[in-house]
């Protein structure tokens, strides 16, 4: 690698890294200021509020990672182009598809390690913050299994295999228990849905209960058929969501799986289907942004108005953030093909951004 090559590197490597660092402690700050509105909330105390902003941070950081690369490469190519660098190294030979292909080089290090993160760590550490939180607040004893989340309500055990983001339970089997710990009846259904105040609507049950007969020491037991039952009880969407991810922070693995079953029971994929396709052009949004980063920061040597064209560089940086996740939601609404609900934002951005390089050429 050239010395210019690794100077420039460097400097953009770390004007990102600060950034990130930055964007990270205001919002850290922030998610610490809506933990403590938990605190006091059963045995959630002050620990475990700054535990859960902790066990998020991986999260945030794969959040705004794209925005720090835009941020960060702009600062950096406005301090170069402030001290006439830039125009030392165009008057070298230095074209703009040569810086380009320098600053992916630094994006793509970036890319790669949202990639990795975001399947290794994001994940895991999402589950245990909704996991502690849950028993914290509600003083529940749930933990995950292969069988399914295993859930104590009251004197019952739940045991449910799989749930979604719209209140949707699938594969329920509740355990009922008498004071003396001895297994009264087990409940299973189908399907449940929340209602409201703890109360779900069970669908597609039977229930086999365990009778006492005097002259026999084993209970007898008798099958019931239901086709809806109401079930009173404790759980709520907020308890559930230990097994309930945000699609966009869980694992390729875990969302092609959950993909299965959802296909599997007839139920709706789209939302799902639309964060597999995320979860491969979302770490590529950090070209995206190092290549918009460029136009803005790379002309300022021979144009006026620098800090406007910083703040029109970060403006058009969230614009690109709130698109990415409203392009979903209208996937969603509007059926679109959930590669092209994933991809379009990308596409677009990366259009844009090459469209005023080709015009600055011009110039």
């Amino acid at each position: 690698m050239k010395i210019y090559e690794r100077h420039i590197s460097r400097e953009v490597f770390q004007a990102i890294l600060l950034v990130l660092m930055a964007l990270l402690a205001l919002y850290a700050f922030f998610d610490s200021i809506e933990s403590m509105k938990d605190v006091g909330r059963g045995q959630f105390g002050v620990g475990h509020a700054f535990a859960y902003v902790g066990l998020r941070l991986p999260g945030r950081v794969y959040e705004l990672l794209p925005i720090a690369v835009l941020i960060g490469a702009l600062y950096a190519l406005s301090a170069l182009a402030r001290h006439s660098e830039i125009t030392v190294l165009r008057a070298s030979g230095l074209s703009s598809g040569k810086l380009l292909f320098l600053l992916f080089r630094v994006a793509g290090g970036f890319a790669i390690g949202a990639l990795l993160l975001g399947e290794i760590l994001v994940p895991p550490s999402e589950r245990m913050a909704q996991e502690m939180r849950t028993r914290a607040i509600h003083n529940i004893i749930a933990q995950e299994f292969v069988s399914g989340l295993w859930v104590k309500d009251g004197r019952a055990f739940v045991n449910i295999r799989a749930a979604n983001l719209d209140s949707e339970l699938s594969d329920i089997r509740v355990y009922q228990f008498d004071e003396l710990n001895q297994l009264q009846q087990v409940m299973e259904a189908r399907q449940g849905r929340y209602l409201e105040a703890g109360k779900w609507q069970l669908s597609d049950i039977s229930r086999t209960v365990l009778e006492k007969v005097q002259e026999q020491e084993h209970p007898r037991a008798r099958v019931e058929k239901e086709e809806e039952f109401l079930w009173d009880s404790a759980l709520t969407p907020d308890i559930i969501s230990v097994i309930m991810v945000a699609p966009d922070r869980m694992s390729l693995v875990s969302l092609v799986t959950y993909l299965r079953h959802l296909s599997g029971n007839r139920q709706k994929t789209e939302r799902y289907e639309i964060a597999l396709w995320k979860k491969f052009f979302y770490p590529a949004a950090a070209l995206v942004m190092i290549a918009l980063a460029m136009p803005f920061g790379y002309g300022h040597s021979r144009m006026s108005g620098v800090s406007l064209q910083i703040f029109s560089g970060v403006m058009v940086g969230v614009l690109f953030h709130m698109l990415n996740g409203l392009f979903s939601s209208l996937g969603i609404l509007r059926a679109w093909p959930p590669l092209l609900s994933a991809a379009m934002p990308s596409i677009l951005f990366l259009s844009v951004a090459l469209a005023m390089l080709w015009y600055m050429e011009r110039r």
